[in-house]
């Protein structure tokens, strides 16, 4: 085996503690690498490779998976209407998935032996690093320094003031995590169970003070456009919205859940254009499905939404699931109204040429223009004729 090794590096404490520990402590030859979901921007990820260059990696590159990331895992999230717990739009939990599988190909790509990853022992992260490393390129060996020495921060800081690297290392009130599609927001309240976050802890301040009505306009389920402007990539839909109704401060909340390694867990986020969209995405559907459509799409949206929060994106059964969700979004197409102010926001109504609510078939609890009363009597001795066999069975055998 050789010594090159890839490093998932963020410029964070953690991830500069392993450039060192594994370049001078165990002679390896580090490469590290970022991987962009929509969470960076230029200036960071600059910046980030300008710390990666000072601490003495051999090399640094940016993977930017923001469009991949969308097409092969968020639209499906928007399809199955997936709020974790009914609530979480999986912010961080899908992110992490395709950021493990870009490092893992990279490292195949160079011929690295190794891959190394900065994650504590604590959280899920270690678990879907580690299991798509694993599947992905299972001859690897996988180096966790900050899990494997259980290392606190202090120890981390003083090794680091040792080899000379002399940083403003105070840690900040609250974990921050910024992608595409959601934002997560960690601190002291979100490790209880009684307190929630306070204003100050939201990157995104409230400053929008009025109300406005947003139309939203998805063409087989993918958003398309926002106030009448279109967009070649849902991506920049998606980026458009939160820079409207951020400023609101919609879609913010607490998620409770149950982790991977089996404890409960809490995490805040803000999440205003997911939260949008995946409820004026479920209203067009309301109009355009039917309800079994609905049904099995409640059904397996679920289990998709859980394996994708477990890290079990590569099982080919997801591949399945997808299919399906797909094939449900032929006409989910139409524009949906959104109200919004501040902290809230609402879906007014849709338009949709595939609107099922058509006046032409009834108006429902006022006129009925596809039936008659005589069929509604006979349909409704039918409907119940088994339950009213099974009453009298009982009335039989219980005398």
């Amino acid at each position: 085996m050789n010594n090159k090794v890839v490093l998932a590096f963020s410029g964070g404490l953690d991830t500069t503690y392993c450039v060192k520990y594994l370049a001078e402590d165990k002679g390896m030859d580090v490469y590290s690498a970022i991987v962009n979901t929509g969470g960076f921007s230029k200036a960071e990820l600059a910046d980030i490779e300008k710390k990666a260059y000072e601490l003495g990696v051999i090399k640094h590159v940016t993977l930017d998976l923001t469009d991949k990331y969308y097409q092969e895992c968020v639209r499906f999230l928007i399809y199955g209407n997936i709020l974790k717990n009914n609530t979480y739009p999986l912010s961080v939990s899908a992110e992490r998935v395709f950021q493990a599988m870009a490092i893992a190909e990279y490292a195949k790509e160079i011929g690295a032996d190794f891959v190394a990853h900065g994650s504590t022992g604590a959280g899920n992260d270690q678990v879907r690093f580690d299991m798509i490393f694993n599947i992905i390129f299972p001859s690897a060996g996988v180096i966790t320094p900050i899990r494997d020495m259980k290392l606190s921060r202090e120890e981390e800081i003083d090794y680091l003031k040792a080899k000379g690297v002399v940083r403003d290392w105070t840690k900040a009130a609250y974990s921050i995590n910024v992608g595409i599609w959601g934002t997560s927001v960690g601190g002291k309240e979100t490790l209880t169970s009684d307190k929630t976050l306070p204003e100050s802890a939201f990157p995104t301040q409230v400053t929008k003070t009025g109300e406005e009505e947003v139309t939203l306009e998805f063409i087989k389920g993918q958003l398309v456009a926002v106030n009448g402007e279109k967009f070649a990539k849902s991506v920049d839909a998606i980026i458009k919205l939160q820079a409207i109704a951020g400023p609101y401060g919609v879609g913010r909340d607490i998620h409770v859940g149950d982790t991977i390694i089996g404890i409960k867990g809490r995490v805040g986020f803000e999440a205003a254009a997911p939260v949008m969209i995946i409820k004026a995405h479920h209203a067009l559907e309301k109009h355009t499905l039917t309800k079994w459509q609905m049904y099995w799409k409640e059904q397996l949206s679920g289990w998709y939404g859980n394996f994708v929060h477990e890290g079990q994106f590569l099982d080919p059964v997801m591949r399945n699931i997808e299919t399906f969700l797909e094939d449900t979004q032929q006409n989910v197409t139409g524009t949906v109204t959104v109200f919004l102010a501040p902290y809230r926001f609402h879906v007014i109504g849709i338009q949709s040429d595939f609107d099922m609510m058509s006046a032409k078939f009834g108006t429902y609890g006022e006129m009925n223009n596809a039936w008659s009363g005589e069929d509604v009597k006979g349909f409704s001795k039918i409907f119940g004729n088994q339950t009213m066999i099974y009453h009298k069975v009982q009335e039989a055998n219980n005398k």
